[in-house]
Parts: C-alpha cells; sequence; structure tokens
C-alpha cells in the first residue's frame, strides 16, 4: 500500500448557532468526540464550554453536478452569533460586531482513512481507526483553534482502502494519478466550498450526522458504492441560486474568507493536481480570486502507488506556482522518502523543495522520526507533529 499516503458569515454562523443551542430545525443531538486512543484523537469541551461537533454533508456536488463528494466539517471553536462580554438585556439591543475573517482549512486524506464507524468495521483498517476522518478533524482543529476544518473525503474507495480523488485527477483502479493541465480539480474544488457553504445557508441539511464513536456501521454492508458507504437515493444538496458558476460574479459566501489546504499521503495528488492545472485556472477571475485567498499549503507525507511524480519536479510548474506567494510546508517520514523500494519519493521531495527555494518560494522542509525505522504509525502520526 504505496499510497497510504466559505461562507457568507451569517449563514455559517446561523447554523451552529441552530446547532449549538438545542434547536430541533435539524433534529441533531451534539456528542462529545472521544473515541480514545493516542494521537490527540479525543476532543475534550472548549474553554467556552462548547463541545466540538462533526457534521456530515453527503454527495456535495461540484462543478459538474452528477460528482460528489462527501464532507466533514468541524466549526471553528467559539463560534456564535451574540456579542460576548455584554449582559444578555444589552447583548439584545446593541447590533452584532464585525465578524472576524474566517479561516477554511481544507484536508484531503489517505489511503484507509474512512468514517471512524466503517474503520472499526473493516476486518485490516481497524488498527488504525485513531486516523479516520473524524479523529483526525479533531486534531486540526487542536492545530488550527480558530478555523473551520473541511475533510474532503474521496470519491471513491477501490477494495474499501485505496483512496481515488477521480472528481480531481484522472486516476487508475487504485488511485495513482495521471495529471494533467486541465482535468478541471480548481473549478471543481471551488464550486464544492460554494455548494457546501450554500447547503448549511439554505436549510438543506437532510442527512447531516453528528459523529458519535458508539453509533452502528451500517452502511458498511455495501461493496458496489464509489466510497465504502451505501449510495444515498437523495442528494442532499443541490444548486442554489446563489450558488454561482465559474462564470458568474465571485459569490459573497467566499469573500472575506482565507483558506490553507492540506494533502496527507494519498490525498497529496490533489495539491499536485492542482499546481498542474495552476496556469489555466487563474485565467478565470472568479478561480484566481479563490486562488489568491489560499495562504497555505501543507505536503503530509505525499505517496501513491505509482511509479513516479509522487512531487510535483517540473520547473514551468513550480515557477508559476512560485507566483502566487502560498506559503509551503512540507513534512515527511522515513515510511516515504526512505523506502529503498520506492527511492524515487525522497529524491523527488528534495527536488520540489529546493526548486520552489531557488524560485524564492517561501518553503520549509521537515522529517520526523528520522531515528526510528519506517512504519505506517509513524507515517500517520505525522499528524500529530507538523
Amino acid at each position: 500500500m504505496c499510497g497510504f499516503g466559505l461562507l457568507r458569515v451569517p449563514p455559517l454562523l446561523f447554523l451552529l448557532h441552530r446547532l449549538g443551542t438545542g434547536n430541533t430545525l435539524f433534529c441533531l443531538q451534539a456528542q462529545t468526540m472521544n473515541p480514545g486512543g493516542s494521537g490527540g484523537a479525543g476532543c475534550a469541551p472548549s474553554a467556552e464550554g462548547r463541545r466540538p461537533r462533526c457534521l456530515r454533508l453527503s454527495s456535495v456536488p461540484g462543478a459538474d453536478p452528477q460528482r460528489g463528494n462527501d464532507l466533514l466539517l468541524l466549526a471553528a471553536a467559539g463560534e456564535g452569533p451574540e456579542p460576548r462580554g455584554l449582559p444578555v438585556d444589552l447583548a439584545a439591543e446593541e447590533p452584532p460586531p464585525p465578524p472576524a475573517p474566517q479561516h477554511h482549512v481544507l484536508y484531503f486524506p489517505g489511503d484507509v482513512q474512512n468514517y471512524h464507524e466503517i474503520m472499526t468495521r473493516h476486518p485490516e483498517n481497524y488498527q488504525w481507526e485513531n486516523w479516520s476522518l473524524e479523529n483526525v478533524a479533531t486534531i486540526l482543529a487542536h492545530r488550527f483553534p480558530n478555523s473551520y476544518i473541511w475533510v474532503i473525503k474521496c470519491s471513491r474507495m477501490h477494495l474499501h482502502k485505496f483512496s481515488c480523488y477521480d472528481n480531481f485527477v484522472k486516476s487508475n483502479m487504485f488511485g495513482a494519478p495521471e495529471h494533467n493541465t486541465d482535468f478541471g480539480a480548481f473549478k471543481h474544488l471551488y464550486m464544492l466550498l460554494v455548494n457546501a457553504f450554500n447547503l448549511s445557508q439554505n436549510g438543506l441539511l437532510k442527512n447531516v450526522n453528528v459523529w458519535n464513536k458508539d453509533s452502528k456501521a451500517s452502511d458498511y454492508r455495501s461493496n458496489s458504492s464509489s466510497n465504502g458507504c451505501q449510495v444515498e437515493k437523495e442528494r442532499t444538496c443541490k444548486r442554489s441560486d446563489e450558488s454561482t458558476t465559474s462564470d458568474g460574479e465571485y459569490p459573497p459566501s467566499l469573500k472575506g474568507t482565507s483558506f490553507t489546504l492540506i494533502g496527507f499521503s494519498k490525498g497529496c495528488v490533489v495539491l499536485n493536481q492542482l499546481l498542474f492545472e495552476l496556469k489555466e485556472a487563474k485565467k478565470d477571475k472568479n478561480i484566481d480570486a479563490f486562488i489568491k485567498s489560499i495562504k497555505t499549503m501543507y505536503w503530509l507525507d505525499g505517496g501513491h502507488s505509482g511509479g513516479s511524480n509522487t512531487w510535483v519536479t517540473f520547473p514551468e510548474v513550480l515557477k508559476e506556482f512560485a507566483q502566487t506567494g502560498i506559503i509551503v510546508h512540507t513534512h515527511v517520514t522515513p515510511y516515504q522518502v526512505r523506502d529503498p523500494m520506492r527511492s524515487w519519493i525522497g529524491k523527488e521531495h528534495k527536488k520540489f523543495v529546493q526548486i520552489l527555494g531557488d524560485f524564492g518560494m517561501q518553503v520549509t522542509s521537515q522529517i520526523h522520526f528520522a531515528k526510528e525505522a519506517p512504519s505506517i504509525e509513524n507515517h500517520f502520526r505525522v499528524h500529530e507533529v507538523f
């Protein structure tokens, strides 16, 4: 398994407020996320006494309405529409303060990572349940405490094990990518976010799940589904009048937001594809505005089952990337970059960092667990130390 390798402010705050105050509009009950295990995966109440909530959005459409991805949302700590530090009667009379700029972390998982209830019932993947989508979302919430965490699930899992990002990059059966310059990954990501944001705004959360570690994995029966779960009979999201294609005006829901993109292991193929498309994508004014809102990108121990192109090494592609001013961080472990059977990974990583540095880009590189034997466990533990 080589590949283990945006919201207009009022709608989101309104949604979180309704969820956080016991309103039964969506018939949800918040649960404390505390599955146990290592890696800070347990989730304790925040300082304000609010419990983190993982909300599951199923089959959110992107650029093509027929292609969708599941998203998991973990709200920023302490969000709420009421002014703080004011008496209740005064708070009711005073208008709310201007909303702070919102930051969103977009995370692309690697192989075997799935919903917690599915991983616990899998005959092999149960041993990695500490790195389920929900648990990693919690880890990221601690790492980025004032941000909204979005886990973007792959659209297909081959054999319930190999993550395949078919909606973002042309991939083979096992999810190894075939990169090109015009697949449409940027457009898909852009519209995925627009629709996910409008989903919360328009009250279309018909099948949102709040994660509970004791929930039953009733959806692990289907072997024919695209993502390891039973296929939904009805989409939970549809395009609204406020959704906009890349030909329209930049949607208000994305204005004033900033983004951090994180790829882990196989999930790094999405980040790589975005780099290949960058030059063409910038020609679209709305996607260009979205690109300008991306502040940082993290590559966490990238790898896949293909024989090359684990890291982008084409100077013309990286030169275009360097001009964006995005800050780049790479965090790797011996599991990927020191594997003698896949020696190209370490060489490509080194070249990636070197070329970006030569172009003047702000890039950092760090190897973790360097004195320990390569292991899948340390591969996953990069989430704890990056």
